[in-house]
């Protein structure tokens, strides 16, 4: 596995490997590696000839910087599970020389941009959006895998790659949960063993809504979703929406097609998100 810091010494490596047919699959993290990672390397491996990690705590997308001074950064620990996973290359450039100059990076991104997570963390996806376009740029891939949790992220991906008409194929993988249902996430680490227990509750109001969705109307799922999460204590709801997968908008139509249920809530100091497709 190659460790690589510039985007010069990455270009030189893979663009003949590409110009030679090999397909190129790009994972862009931010480190503090779990097994939900691991499972996208895992899927890129699969569709790909090589594959490409970045690890890039990246600090346009921070719209608090105390979470952005927090955020966990173990690159031994990440190193080795990439090592182990059969990842071929990692990328790990830092701050200046993903921005070496002072950007003014603004695109749009659609209305679902300030919905949910945009409302609570305004401007949150024009940074995400951002620095995925220069990983774009580094690493030219043909496939670039991003995990389900992140569903509105994916979204406004989407629509990043569609308003710069790039040649990439985004490929959303599955939520990896733990044993008790808990999506898997970095900042679970930051969770009290009690805040741990708490948490639960959103997978469990999230499983509610798919085991019922057939059954009752949508204004009852998510009254009892709610209900379940602002019972828990040490949990403070800042939403739950079932809601059409393209716009983001809250559906009641059962029938609409492309559903699906999303959380975000306070646990003790943490804040997590989760989500379940309906249909």
């Amino acid at each position: 596995m190659k460790i690589i810091n510039t985007i010069a010494a990455l270009k030189m490596l893979l663009e003949p490997l590409k110009a030679a047919g090999q397909k190129i699959a790009l994972v862009p993290t931010m480190g503090a590696l779990h097994k939900g990672h691991v499972s996208l390397i895992d899927m890129a491996k699969e569709q790909a000839d090589q594959v490409v990690c970045s690890i890039f705590v990246n600090p346009t997308q921070f719209t608090d910087p105390k979470d952005l001074e927090k955020y966990p950064r173990p690159l031994e620990h990440d190193i080795k599970m990439l090592e182990e996973a059969g990842c071929d290359v990692v990328f790990m450039p830092s701050v200046k020389e993903m921005y070496p100059t002072k950007e003014n990076w603004h695109i749009d991104l659609g209305s679902a941009e300030f919905l949910l997570e945009g409302e609570f963390r305004k401007g949150h996806y024009q940074g995400v959006t951002q620095i995925v376009k220069k990983l774009f740029d580094a690493v030219d891939p043909d496939l670039a895998f991003f995990g389900q949790k992140d569903f509105q992220q994916v979204l406004m991906i989407e629509n990043m790659v569609a308003y710069f008409k790039l040649p990439v194929k985004i490929i959303t993988c599955p939520i990896i949960r733990e044993n008790d249902g808990l999506a898997m996430s970095s900042r679970n680490i930051h969770l009290s063993a009690q805040d741990r227990v708490n948490a639960l509750v959103l997978s469990r109001a999230l499983a509610y809504v798919v085991d019922h969705f057939k059954t009752l109307p949508v204004a009852q799922l998510l009254e009892k979703a709610k209900e379940m999460i602002r019972k828990t204590p040490g949990v403070e709801l800042d939403y739950f929406t079932i809601a059409n997968g393209k716009t983001l908008l809250p559906e009641q139509d059962k029938d609409a097609g492309n559903l699906v249920a999303l959380v975000a809530a306070k646990v003790g100091e943490t804040r997590l998100i989760d989500n379940m497709i309906l249909s």
